[in-house]
């Protein structure tokens, strides 16, 4: 934005900063504040004095950088700056991104920074850009298994070191590819041209995570782990032409520890009177349960309870190229290239105890919903379950982009940009994404579960004269392999342009064309042996280890609890695996199937058009204005794998089943979609330090690939009156946000600010479950048909299914769908009649994803940061508060649709910077958030992550000019995570992991 106001020299000399850093994207349109104090005074010279006083590198420059560009940006924008080239300020971008307000994140089991959320939009609604670019994105079903319908980006493949910067846009631009409703977010990286200098830097760092050392001794694992990185940019030929190439390798050992009810609580209203349910008062075994939920309550009964230690290897490489060429100084070529791959192996040891909702004694709390306390299920020799689990997985990406940017002259600047991009998961060993062997040994008694702690407390009656459970009584059970696979790539073509009026206005205007081709597929072998594989005597004993599951607990306060049955056998996965293979004679039964059977292929093609005009107003508080709008028009293609239904055929009095042609074979479905997308920004400079913003824009988030699938499945058995089946729906609209923003921003000094901002976002087209009676594949039914027509002419009542079939059988017997087979106990005919041409049509209820719901959700963020002279002290602390009327209660057992993610959260960052030293401390708190509904359990229960914090520091100092020691702490407190249902009591997954800890060198050419 321009207007007639003299640029302090405080933001020239942050924009010179942030030319070093920030690479150009491939949008002409950029904020202007900079460019007003040059047409302001075009003569005037930078006192070079001046720019030699200011320190370019460290925290105190990457947060002043990072205000000025939050201060000179067009809309709402937050972002972080590195703190000099090769040195982000976390070695995790999504950990960084949470100091950011509004902005929080999902982390792995083992702790790690994963996937954002920002201003209570979940991962699967906010769009990542590269350099400006739509990336795509790859995840794996859930739990290693089945298709994924996740459009998420996960941070943890992308190493800091190469990154420049991260830019949050929490306002929708024309400019800006549609798909982020909570934000835009984009992730640049250096360039030569822009680096403008020869530089060279590599850094070591020694990894030790505390978590590898919490784990079985037969675990693969090293206490200290490396992480390499490196990167030289040049310039040659007079600063025309110039490389820059970088690249990082990282190995860690991790592990953690969960406890869980895995499979969920059923869940029931306090009257109910359902088998599984809890005996009424009067009834049963009702006089040995202590404070009975009330008949108006909710409650709900485990369906399991167990505990897992797990260790987990990683190693991730990332490369990147770019070269540029100048030929003159209006033109601009880019090249690049980039390369992630993430490496991740796992290893997981169980102890578990399975309900079946049998009588014993319990106690409750009080409602409305009421949660166990103490809970007891009565059993004799029972399975005391310690199964394994090991998985490989690899994800990898790459991306290949061209850029030119041509000044025509001074009024005009055109730019065009084109990407090839991947994102790939997949399994990275025949085991599969998750392989799992099931192990028993039938010793459990009568078992009781103590829910009021941290984690629950298990305790089991073992037989008499059995301290621990032996390795004789061990045997493989049941077992599951999946294959679980997910590509995404991503081929866009963009053209921009600015035309400058020369009175501050300009028009900036652009074209796009984007398709995305994203493939989720899914296999499993299951054996559902449960009742064990061979005898115990078939499996060596030294295949398992005895161990203590309570010593892996130690974070947890009640973990030393004396009652806890904690002893398990710990086994040689492959070992077993071999054993079992041998005692069952199917080698194909243990390992990953080949051939999916679950496949979903989707391809979105947008095509795209925008204009925006920004001006300034030069009155005595100048105003910026910038008002714009995209058109986005995207056509949806989706097939899938499916069993083909070629008939429906009468095989018992009350059965009717479908049947399918041999084999599988993909179905299509289609669906489009277009919008126009308006943005109106004005940013109103009150004085030279405080400016007062208020913007409107829409947004669109993309529907689940799951979602939009093009497959239609039938449920194998037809009622008389039909069957029941689901489908996805390609036709479905993108989530649409009307977002308002207002903020008061205040710019005290160079490196200080305060600021306060309302937001509010207006979304519809949420997605919901409905009905619809359709009659896929057109299958006849005998139902109503011709045979069936005749049975009633000759007396047979229209619900007596027995006497129409013999009618038929006796009458029709080898006519056309009709086989005869025998007889039953009772002497009616069997045999199977098939509806025939000239049948009815069969109609099935399909359940399908719409558009029907919508809501809001609003907030306020507070940013504060101070840094006290030129003491080298300062400080930073933000708060977000967000509020929807898309809630879950838990008190309501039918069905709901809340907003996943929706939460509050702080940070609080302490800093030091000066001389050789620099010292930053960070706390960043979450409150209780939900992050999912369902997961196991009837009905579906929600999924809360209670409230956590973290505190992270690091301690960086310059031994000489280009040599740099730091030592790095990540979650120094130890905290654990915690996952309810309906009540605290209801524990869903407690995970201990451990504090990290980094030393690094780095050395600067």
């Amino acid at each position: 934005m321009n207007h007639k106001q003299a640029l302090p020299k405080k933001r020239l000399l942050t924009s010179a900063l942030l030319l070093a850093l920030a690479p150009a994207t491939h949008a002409i349109a950029q904020d202007q504040a900079p460019q007003a104090a040059a047409t302001a005074d075009p003569n005037a010279a930078v006192d070079p004095t001046e720019l030699d006083t200011v320190v370019v590198t460290g925290i105190r420059a990457s947060l002043t950088s990072s205000m000025n560009l939050k201060r000179d940006a067009q809309g709402i924008v937050d972002g972080i700056v590195a703190e000099d080239i090769g040195k982000f300020p976390d070695t995790n971008l999504a950990e960084a991104l949470q100091r950011i307000s509004g902005v929080s994140i999902d982390r792995t089991s083992s702790g790690e920074g994963s996937k954002v959320t920002v201003r209570g939009i979940g991962p699967d609604f906010n769009l990542v850009l590269f350099n400006g670019r739509q990336m795509p994105a790859s995840n794996l079903g859930p739990g290693g298994g089945g298709t994924s319908n996740s459009r998420s980006f996960d941070f943890a493949n992308i190493a800091a070191e190469a990154i420049s910067a991260i830019e949050v846009h929490k306002t929708g631009r024309a400019e800006l590819p549609a798909g982020g409703i909570g934000a835009t977010l984009n992730v640049k990286t250096a360039r030569p041209l822009e680096i403008g200098e020869p530089l060279a830097s590599v850094g070591f760092k020694a990894v030790h995570d505390s978590s590898a050392r919490n784990l079985p001794q037969s675990y693969p694992g090293a206490i200290v782990t490396p992480e390499v990185s490196g990167i030289f940019s040049n310039t040659w030929a007079d600063g025309t032409f110039g490389i820059t190439l970088s690249g990082s390798y990282q190995e860690r050992e991790s592990g953690y520890s969960q406890a869980s009810v895995a499979d969920g609580w059923i869940t029931f209203a306090g009257d109910s009177n359902s088998w599984n349910a809890l005996p009424l008062p009067g009834q049963g075994y009702s006089d040995r349960i202590t404070n009975r939920p009330g008949l108006d309550d909710v409650y709900a009964r485990p369906q399991n309870t167990g505990y897992s230690v797990n260790g987990v290897q990683r190693q991730r490489t990332n490369g990147m190229l770019t070269m540029q060429w100048a030929p003159s100084d209006s033109v601009t070529a880019t090249l690049d290239y980039a390369y992630m791959e993430n490496k991740v192996q796992q290893q997981r040891s169980e102890l578990s105890v399975w309900f079946s909702q049998t009588a014993g004694d319990s106690s409750w709390t009080d409602g409305p919903v009421s949660a166990p306390i103490m809970y007891e299920e009565e059993y004799t020799n029972a399975d005391l379950s310690m199964g394994g689990m090991q998985l490989a997985t690899k994800n990898s990406g790459d991306s290949l982009g061209f850029n030119v940017e041509w000044e025509v002259n001074d009024s005009l600047k055109l730019a065009f940009d084109y990407h090839n991009s991947s994102a790939e998961s997949r399994p990275d060993s025949h085991l599969g994404s998750a392989g799992v062997l099931g192990v028993a040994a039938y010793v459990r008694g009568n078992t009781t579960v103590d829910y009021s702690g941290e984690i629950p407390i298990v305790n089991v009656q073992l037989p008499p004269g059995m301290s621990s459970v032996p390795a004789s009584a061990a045997l493989v059970t049941g077992s599951v392999f999946q294959n679980s696979y997910n590509k995404s790539e991503v081929e866009q073509l963009q053209a921009d342009g600015r035309f400058e009026f020369g009175d501050y206005s300009g028009l900036d205007f652009g074209i796009a064309a984007t398709e995305v081709n994203n493939r989720t597929a899914a296999a499993v072998m299951q054996r559902d042996t449960w009742g064990g594989v061979g005898t115990p005597g078939d499996y060596d004993d030294s295949i398992w280890t005895a161990d203590n599951m309570s010593r892996y607990f130690d974070s947890f306060g009640n973990s030393n609890n004396p009652m806890w049955t904690d002893d398990f056998l710990v086994f040689d996965f492959e070992r077993l695996r071999q054993a079992a293979i041998a005692v069952s004679g199917c080698a194909s039964c243990y390992e990953m199937p080949t051939e999916f059977t679950d496949d979903l292929r989707t391809t979105e093609k947008s095509k795209s058009a925008y204009l925006q005009y920004t001006t300034s107003f030069d009155w005595s508080m100048p105003l910026d204005v910038a008002v714009g709008v995209r058109y986005e028009q995207t056509d949806v293609d989706s097939s899938a794998l499916v069993r083909i239904a070629n008939g429906i055929s009468w095989d018992s009095a009350n059965e009717l089943y479908v049947t399918y042609q041999p084999g599988q074979g993909f179905t299509e479905l289609e669906g489009d979609y277009d919008y126009f997308l308006p943005n109106l920004d004005m940013a109103l400079h009150v004085t030279d330090e405080i400016v007062a913003r208020a913007s409107y824009s829409e947004t669109i988030g993309r529907p689940g690939w799951q979602q939009i699938q093009g497959g239609q499945r039938l449920a194998n058995i037809v009622r008389v009156d039909g069957g029941d089946g689901s489908s996805g729906n390609p036709g479905l609209e993108p989530l649409l946000s009307r977002n308002f923003d207002l903020s008061l921003e205040w710019y005290y000094g160079e490196s200080s600010y305060a600021s306060i901002g309302y937001f509010r976002k207006n979304i519809k087209n949420f997605i919901s479950d409905t009905i619809v009676r359709e009659t896929p594949f057109n299958l006849h039914t005998p139902v109503g048909g011709a045979y069936w027509n005749a049975a009633l002419a000759d007396g047979c009542a229209a619900g007596d299914m027995v006497c129409i079939r013999n009618y038929i059988f006796t009458n029709y017997a080898g006519s056309p769908g009709v086989t005869v087979t025998g007889t039953d106990s009772s002497g009616a005919l069997t045999g199977s009649i098939v509806g025939q041409p000239g049948d009815p049509i069969a109609g099935f209820d399909i359940t399908i994803p719409a558009n029907q719901r919508s809501d809001h959700l609003d907030g306020f963020e507070v940013n504060v940061q101070h840094v006290f002279g030129e003491s080298g002290f300062g400080l930073a602390a933000n708060y977000t508060k967000v509020d929807s009327g898309l809630t879950f209660d838990n008190s309501d057992l039918g069905t709901q649709y809340p907003m996943i993610g929706l939460s509050d959260s702080a940070n609080l960052v302490a800093f030091y910077d000066k001389n050789a030293w620099q010292v930053r401390v960070a706390y960043n708190w979450r409150d209780e958030f939900l992050n999912g509904i369902g997961g196991g359990g009837t009905p579906p229960n929600p999924n809360w992550t209670e409230e956590y914090g973290q505190v992270d520091a690091i301690i960086s100092y310059e031994v000489m000019e280009n040599l740099t020691l730091s030592l790095e702490g990540i979650n120094l407190t130890d905290e654990t995570q915690r996952i309810h249902a309906r009540h605290e009591n209801m524990v869903r997954f407690a995970t201990q992991t451990g504090p990290r800890y980094m030393f690094g060198v780095r050395y600067r050419f």
